[in-house]
């Protein structure tokens, strides 16, 4: 069973979608106390890092969320639900996040992107260069689409892919069982959807 955290950020219906189309029993979850119920759980998100963190204290799934990694059942983070697994994100100021990522959010280097005429969000498709890790199996190196404004910053061990906008930035990561992409998967067709298949077969 594979639990879809709500807490009020997201669109959650195009990640259930998702998991519908792969013929996998999915079920969106706002009680914190059900997630020991399940097997593995996704963490999506749009919109603000300091709302989402909010609302996930609000409703008690940060601490849930924590435990349930603890168990060593896997954890998948999309978009922003990526972001939240890190320590901290500097947008709008500094925000404690969950910590299960050693590492921080910032904001894509404007003054850069400008300079080769990219803009502030990145929107579209675009690449991640992978490594040799089960969540890209039949999945190698696969065209995402992606949303966002920020980028997370973390040591290269827990790098497990790539993405070049103006400079290369980790797009997906990877500690133990916690697992995280900052394109949207779900919004991805057959590498997207393949991807998710691989995190359900962990």
């Amino acid at each position: 069973m594979l639990a879809i955290i709500d807490y009020n950020m997201g669109n959650l219906s195009s990640v259930k979608n998702a998991f519908d189309k792969i013929g996998v029993k999915a079920q969106v979850v706002s009680n914190p106390k059900s997630l020991k119920n399940y097997d593995k759980i996704i963490l999506p998100g749009v919109g603000a890092y300091a709302d989402a963190m909010a609302h996930l204290q609000q409703c008690g799934m940060d601490d849930a969320i924590k435990q349930f990694a603890n168990t060593g059942k896997p954890v998948f983070g999309v978009c922003l639900g990526l972001q939240l697994l890190f320590d901290s994100s500097d947008e709008f100021g500094y925000t404690k996040g969950l910590g299960l990522i050693p590492g921080r959010v910032v904001k894509f280097d404007i003054e850069k992107l400008k300079k080769i005429k990219l803009k502030v969000p990145q929107m579209g498709w675009n690449k991640i260069i992978t490594n040799r890790n089960k969540l890209f199996d039949k999945a190698t190196d696969p065209y995402l689409y992606f949303v966002h404004s920020f980028h997370v910053v973390c040591d290269s061990s827990y790098i497990i892919g790539e993405t070049t906008y103006g400079y290369s930035f980790a797009s997906a990561v990877c500690r133990d069982n916690i697992y995280g992409m900052q394109p949207h998967p779900e919004k991805s067709h057959n590498e997207g959807l393949q991807i998710l298949q691989n995190f359900c077969n962990l």
